[in-house]
């Protein structure tokens, strides 16, 4: 039962690289009601200069590698597209502005984030086409990646807090208990062998939760959070933390169906 459900992650991720592709498009030809100014020409995924033709043109092709990554024919090209295009928009474009203001979560953020899609979309393929190097790399910055996300949750303890909605008591320690897993997850991923799969596990899981206690209801102003369902970066948010989810889920089934 488990393995059925880690199966579906690859059908997760992928939606999730599609809504934020197709969410580009539409920002950027000034259909999304964004109450911010020149908000048509802002991407939303914020590694991407704001230039509307480019952010068009890169939503149309990770709107394509999503597709592809559902494919056996095409899932190899799509993941190499994919994770090499957001690699290089985040270390040209993010990484100088988190080298000016290191101490920045929120540049940091924007920094892990794409790199961990890019890293997962790159493992997807398998190793029978994923070069070993590539793979213990691509593991390595998802691993300092969650512990990296791990620790801020610590730092940023009393913000963060602030954003679980008021049903849920005890904010802070749920706080700490999710940083405490990203940094046990990040590095059972560095570990590897059945110890990792069970971090990847965890991962998606912990996001899987956020998507649905968190994210979604924000996003569709279930919280009464002023102007949160016509908040373009409320929806990338919600996007990038479906692909967090069956990601992870994604690597664990393969890692499963590996040992078998």
């Amino acid at each position: 039962m488990m393995n059925s459900l880690l199966r579906s992650g690859r059908w997760i991720f992928s939606l999730a690289i599609i809504a934020l592709g197709a969410e580009n498009i539409v920002c950027a030809c000034g259909w999304f009601p964004s109450p911010g100014p020149n908000s048509h020409s802002m991407p939303v995924l914020p590694f991407l200069p704001s230039i509307p033709w480019l952010v068009i043109l890169f939503g149309i092709l990770w709107v394509a590698c999503g597709a592809g990554l559902l494919t056996h024919r095409w899932l190899r090209a799509s993941a190499y597209t994919l994770g090499v295009t957001y690699i290089f928009w985040t270390l040209v474009h993010v990484l100088p502005k988190y080298i000016a203001a290191p101490g920045d979560m929120g540049l940091r953020t924007i920094v892990f984030e794409p790199l961990s899609l890019a890293c997962i979309a790159l493992l997807l393929p398998g190793s029978a086409a994923t070069p070993k190097g590539l793979s213990i790399t691509c593991r390595a910055v998802i691993a300092i990646a969650m512990i990296v996300f791990g620790v801020d949750h610590f730092i940023g303890i009393k913000f963060i807090g602030s954003l679980i909605p008021d049903w849920i008591p005890w904010h802070e320690p749920w706080v700490a208990l999710f940083g405490f897993v990203f940094i046990v997850g990040g590095a059972a991923i560095a570990v590897g062998g059945e110890v990792g799969r069970w971090g990847w596990i965890a991962i998606g899981t912990m996001f899987a939760i956020w998507v649905i206690t968190l994210h979604i209801p924000r996003t569709l102003g279930l919280y009464h959070i002023p102007g949160a369902i016509t908040d373009p970066d409320e929806w990338s948010s919600l996007f990038i933390a479906i692909g967090l989810w069956g990601g992870p889920w994604a690597i664990a089934s393969r890692l499963a169906d590996k040992t078998r």
